[in-house]
C-alpha cells in the first residue's frame, strides 16, 4: 500500500534542486540530473526522505505539481545566478548562464512560500533567494573585498569563521557567536532583499546568512553545511520544520474531511 500525503507514519519528504549537466558513465555521455551525494546524505541522516528536483520545462506548472508532494525544499549550491535577474551587467568572471535552473528554482521558491513549505538555501540557494526578493549580488568578491578567502579553488573548501547573531532562528539551530564553516563561492549578497534579516556575517562585513522574520521557515546560508558530516544541525532544523508543516497539513486535511 502506497502512503498518502496525509499518512502520519511516513517521514517528511524534502526536495533538493539539481542541475542537468553532461555526465559520462561507461559508453554513455549524456545530460543527467546531478547533485553531490553529501546533500542527500545530510537529508536522509536527518530523518527525511530526499527527492531530487532537476529543471523542468514549463517550470511554474511543474513546480505546482511537485510541491504538492513535498514537506520541505532545499535550494542547493552551484553556478552563479544570472545577473540579468537583478538588473546588472554580466561580469567577465560570472559563470555562463543556467537559465533553466534559475527559472525552475524561482518557481519552486515562489510556490513553496505560497504553501508555507519550509525552505533552506545553501550558497547559490541563498543568493537566488536574495535576488528573488529584490536584492542584488556582488559578482566577484575579490574585487570588492580584496581577498580570495571564500574560494581558494581546486575543489578545496576554504574554512572561514562567521559570527551568528543571537535571537535569530539560525542561532536557535547552531548557537550564537563564532562558527567555523566551509566556503566555496566568489559572489555574495550586496543589497539585501525585501523582508530578509541578516543573521550572520564574517569579519569583513559580508553577509553569510539570512532568514525571514515572520512565522514562515526560510533560512539560508552562504556556506556549505553538507560538507561537515559531523554537524547536521541546519539539516535537522529544516527536517523538523518539514515535519511540523506536514503535521499541520494533515490536521487541516482531516478537519476538512470531518466537516
Amino acid at each position: 500500500m502506497v502512503s498518502s500525503v496525509s499518512d502520519p507514519s511516513r517521514t517528511p519528504v524534502v526536495g533538493l534542486t539539481t542541475y542537468l549537466e553532461r555526465a559520462t558513465q561507461g559508453v554513455w555521455d549524456v545530460r543527467a540530473s546531478f547533485l553531490p551525494q553529501q546533500y542527500f546524505d545530510a537529508v536522509t541522516a536527518s530523518g527525511a526522505t530526499a527527492v531530487l528536483l532537476p529543471p523542468q520545462p514549463r517550470p511554474a506548472q511543474a513546480a505546482a505539481a511537485v510541491l504538492d508532494g513535498l514537506d520541505g525544499l532545499i535550494l542547493t549550491g552551484g553556478l552563479d545566478v544570472q545577473p540579468e535577474l537583478y538588473g546588472a551587467e554580466r561580469h567577465p568572471l560570472t559563470d555562463p548562464p543556467r537559465a533553466d535552473r534559475d527559472a525552475w528554482e524561482l518557481a519552486l521558491l515562489a510556490g513553496a512560500r505560497e504553501r508555507g513549505i519550509p525552505v533552506f538555501g545553501i550558497c547559490r540557494g541563498l543568493q537566488l533567494i536574495n535576488v528573488a526578493l529584490g536584492g542584488t549580488l556582488h559578482q566577484h568578491l575579490p574585487e570588492v573585498l580584496g581577498t580570495e578567502r571564500y574560494k581558494i579553488g581546486g575543489g578545496v573548501f576554504a574554512e572561514n569563521v562567521v559570527r551568528v547573531d543571537a535571537g535569530t532562528r539560525l542561532a536557535g539551530l547552531v548557537g550564537a557567536g563564532d562558527l567555523t564553516v566551509h566556503s566555496y563561492h566568489h559572489q555574495g549578497i550586496d543589497r539585501v532583499g525585501e523582508g530578509l534579516r541578516v543573521t550572520a556575517r564574517t569579519d569583513d562585513g559580508l553577509v553569510q546568512a539570512i532568514e525571514t522574520s515572520g512565522d514562515d521557515y526560510l533560512v539560508a546560508v552562504q556556506w556549505h553545511p553538507e560538507e561537515n558530516a559531523e554537524d547536521r544541525r541546519l539539516f535537522l532544523g529544516l527536517v523538523a520544520a518539514a515535519a511540523r508543516h506536514r503535521a499541520a497539513r494533515t490536521a487541516s486535511e482531516h478537519q476538512g474531511v470531518s466537516a
